[in-house]
């Protein structure tokens, strides 16, 4: 097994108590609320940061500081000889151009993957790396490994209003008015590096078989189809959502029967944008090393 150390932020889903059982690192990613930093799941937990949202509070993301990035760097090559950080998508904040910048100053000791993944699919990446670096891959195999697999993963989200878009400038008043009287239920994508739009349903099931056929369509056109050895991994995400995602996880188990299915919250970089209600159904092709 190679001494690398496997760093990401908290845009992936893994908590700090996750992190130490999973044997990787987390950043914490820092939210101005109110004018008042804060840093997830350090002193902001997921309940305390909807309240704070439903409350209409002014809320605003931003990337983990250098000085936070580079202390955590030097302190773990005490330890490592090397390091693989998995930053969230390039395309939906500027953390990953800002550690590939700070990684110059390391010799090659620091890699830094531009995977553009986010939330259950990030996660994901971070499970690999780990997997590779057992298997005795250095960090720049890594890195090459994770980036070449990058596309192997599809997440399409179910939001529940569109306010916080409309609040974001993301949909114009109008549009969000339309919506709203309509009733629609949005499902966006990401594919690659942006999110963007894939579909309007009329009702919640209707979203929720959108994202299914999304996803099985994926999987057979994209990822080899399904197989007997079950060779993708199917993730859900949520905002808010627990109760709802747990009926999901059993309808979607029913579908593609004998898959493990993962449930996470959903990233609270994407929640601020979205809002609470949101449903989303991910899927990873399984590495092969």
């Amino acid at each position: 097994m190679s001494n690398v150390a496997i760093v990401t932020d908290s845009n992936s889903g893994i908590t700090q108590a996750k992190a130490k059982e999973y044997g990787v690192y987390v950043l914490p990613m820092p939210f101005m609320i109110n004018d008042e930093t804060y840093f997830e799941d350090i002193d902001l937990t997921q309940e305390q940061f909807y309240e704070k949202l439903i409350d209409g509070a002014q809320i605003g993301t931003s990337q983990p500081s250098p000085e936070s990035v580079m202390e955590l760097w030097d302190s773990l090559l005490k330890e490592y000889d090397e390091i693989v950080h998995i930053p969230m998508s390039s395309g939906l904040s500027g953390s990953c151009q800002s550690a590939i910048m700070l990684a110059q100053d390391y010799d090659g000791k620091v890699q830094v993957v531009n995977n553009q993944r986010i939330s259950v699919t990030q996660r994901q990446s971070c499970l690999d790396a780990r997997l590779l670096a057992a298997k005795g891959m250095n960090a720049r195999e890594i890195r090459d490994f994770l980036e070449e697999d990058k596309f192997n993963s599809s997440i399409y989200i179910m939001l529940d209003t569109l306010y916080y878009l409309k609040k974001g400038g993301r949909i114009t008043p109008a549009a969000a008015a339309i919506g709203t009287l309509l009733k629609l239920k949005p499902v966006l994508q990401i594919q690659g590096d942006k999110l963007d739009a894939f579909a309007k349903a009329r009702t919640v099931n209707q979203g929720k078989t959108t994202m299914i056929n999304a996803i099985r369509n994926d999987i057979e056109k994209r990822f080899g189809g399904l197989t007997e050895d079950k060779h993708i991994w199917l993730q859900i995400a949520h905002t808010h959502n627990e109760e709802a995602a747990e009926v999901f996880r059993q309808e979607i188990a029913e579908q593609f029967p004998g898959y493990d299915i993962h449930v996470d919250p959903l990233s609270l970089s994407v929640a601020c944008h979205i809002g609470p209600g949101a449903l989303a159904f991910a899927c990873c092709k399984k590495i092969e090393v």
